[in-house]
């Protein structure tokens, strides 16, 4: 039986406690499971949608021509 040491989070999918190597997750399934709920836009990091920042700019493309 594998106890939780202070230190250790539990994994953040599932709950179990995490393992050194797939941490923060317990095993490669949940690190799996992460990965896809990020890639199908599950989590999202907040910001101002890209219409917003190119109206921002004047229209002007990177290199600062319009």
């Amino acid at each position: 039986m594998t106890e939780m040491s202070p230190k250790t989070a539990p994994c953040p999918i599932c709950g179990k406690p995490s393992v050194h190597e797939a941490r923060p997750f317990c095993s490669r399934r949940c690190a799996e499971i992460d990965l896809g709920r990020w890639l199908k836009g599950v989590y999202r990091v907040p910001g101002e949608a890209a219409a917003d920042l190119e109206d921002a700019d004047g229209g002007r493309d990177r290199d600062g021509d319009a």
